[in-house]
């Protein structure tokens, strides 16, 4: 079975997408990748990786705008998850957050 791949976004980078893209990395079955929407973003977000999802997690409104200003028929792989900017990386309440949010669409 070929396996879903999956693209988390935030704004830089730092602290949401790559905790999310920790949490799912050795999920049987998933390919995850994380990226940011900040032009200073540690990954920065492209629309090869847009075209490369499958189904593509964003923190906030505002980050389902940038993905489809680069492709606008990624809106209908595209799930706003809700969780704000408030956490840092690996924190244990972004970590349950993001299980609780993420769980019902990645666990098999």
């Amino acid at each position: 079975m070929k396996a879903k791949k999956v693209l988390f976004v935030c704004t830089g980078n730092f602290d949401r997408s790559p905790t999310a893209e920790a949490l799912y990395k050795d999920v049987e079955g998933l390919e995850v990748k994380s990226a940011g929407t900040w032009v200073h973003a540690q990954n920065p977000l492209t629309k090869e990786l847009v075209d490369w999802a499958d189904v593509i997690f964003v923190m906030e409104e505002h980050h389902k705008a940038a993905v489809t200003r680069l492709d606008p028929k990624a809106a209908d792989k595209t799930v706003i998850l809700g969780v704000p900017d408030i956490y840092h990386k690996d924190q244990p309440e972004l970590k349950t957050l993001l299980k609780q949010r993420l769980d019902p669409y990645l666990k098999p």
